[in-house]
């Protein structure tokens, strides 16, 4: 039920932290894949490490905002492996502030890397999806979309709403794709280090000291305890579940 071997998964945002990650895991499991990123030249060092592992690896520059990028990225891979297997819309980025503070530049900047760029690849992913009569897409959200924070830097109002927005749109998508075969669901992880949190979260002791102190598991996750609950949505084990999340943050949203 979790064989993924000989599968073709496209993962975006893959030139750091948890897409980084995901795409060496997909690998390890036999899955050929395609990363997409704006810095090229990371996941080309990271597609030579995806194909050390015995796999195929194609790196493509993709602005997942820029709906012309993102048609010739998934036209490229269509080209390059005949199918798409598995959609990991992982790319996202943050603004720290509240709606009193946010420029809308900051805003939109959010809302277009992590609403509008799923919205903009699945868009291109599904028809051929919908051919194979086959396909799992797993967008990224986060614990930040049911939860907030009080305090100074931690506000996050721009992104508490884009991914909000991403279990809106992984519900509405499950229910129109089901009937062609396809699953569409969520992960919303909690505090885990990457590029994004490791300049600001990890930054500050007072802040993992609370979070450690209130999270149930009194930890951040750790590289790799995403990767579970990614294979489950990714492979057959998940056949009837669809525009669903699951939770990953050790239970701070439990408390």
């Amino acid at each position: 039920m979790f064989e993924l071997n000989g599968k073709v998964a496209v993962v975006t945002g893959a030139s750091s932290g948890l897409g980084k990650d995901a795409a060496l895991a997909y690998a390890k499991e036999g899955v050929n894949v395609a990363l997409l990123a704006r810095r090229v030249e990371k996941i080309e060092e990271i597609a030579k490490e995806v194909e050390s592992l015995g796999v195929k690896a194609i790196a493509i520059k993709c602005d997942v905002a820029k709906e012309e990028e993102v048609k010739v990225a998934i036209e490229t891979i269509v080209n390059e492996f005949g199918r798409i297997d598995i959609l990991l819309n992982n790319a996202g980025v943050t603004a720290h502030g509240g709606v009193d503070s946010l420029s809308e530049e900051e805003w939109n900047k959010v809302m277009d890397i992590n609403v509008k760029g799923i919205y903009l690849v699945s868009k291109y992913v599904i028809p051929v999806m919908k051919e194979q009569n086959y396909g799992k897409v797993i967008n990224i959200s986060s614990v930040n979309a049911i939860l907030g924070e009080k305090g100074g830097i931690f506000i996050r109002h721009a992104y508490n709403t884009s991914k909000a927005a991403v279990l809106g749109l992984t519900k509405a998508m499950g229910a129109s794709y089901a009937q062609y075969g396809i699953t569409v669901n969520a992960i919303c992880p909690g505090l885990f280090e990457s590029e994004m949190t490791e300049r600001t979260l990890f930054t500050s002791q007072k802040f993992l000291e609370k979070y450690n102190t209130l999270c149930p598991a009194s930890r951040p996750g750790k590289k790799g305890e995403l990767n579970g609950t990614i294979f489950y949505f990714s492979s057959d084990a998940s056949s009837y579940v669809t525009g669903q999340y699951i939770v990953v943050d050790g239970g701070i949203s439990i408390v």
